[in-house]
């Protein structure tokens, strides 16, 4: 058993299971906990600007149907990935301040996610609005 297992508690049935709860109240955590990911974390500045120059950039071009939903996709799975790397970090934080490899390893992953999901979505974003410039310009 691992340092990190012996100090948790013991989890007791009645803790495990929630009672039902309406799908106002769903959507009320939800939100809640998306306003504490956009307030708690620098990036997703970075990341709403380029998502903001992304779509800036397919008006102007007029990319098409399947090219607005390939950048949709490619900015929501960013967001996404910057939420989950997000909750980590804040789990992280509840459950120790004293560095730990396993932590920091999976903080390591969680950061990495982004990464490949920002440099996914910047290939993506590339190809679409490269093609739609050409599109525009009569290169194609």
């Amino acid at each position: 058993m691992s340092p990190l297992q012996q100090h948790q508690p013991e989890i007791h049935e009645r803790e495990v299971s929630r009672p039902d709860r309406s799908w106002g109240a769903k959507f009320s955590d939800a939100f809640r906990g998306t306003w504490q990911g956009f307030r708690g974390e620098s990036s997703f500045f970075a990341h709403f600007f380029m998502a903001a120059a992304v779509i800036v950039a397919g008006i102007l071009l007029r990319v098409n149907m399947i090219e607005w939903c390939l950048l949709v996709i490619c900015i929501t799975v960013v967001l996404v990935a910057e939420m989950v790397n997000t909750a980590l970090e804040t789990m992280a934080r509840a459950i120790t301040d004293e560095p730990n490899p396993h932590i920091g390893g999976a903080l390591d992953i969680g950061s990495a996610a982004v990464l490949l999901a920002s440099v996914g979505a910047a290939v993506v974003g590339t190809i679409v609005l490269l093609n739609a410039l050409a599109k525009l310009m009569g290169w194609v």
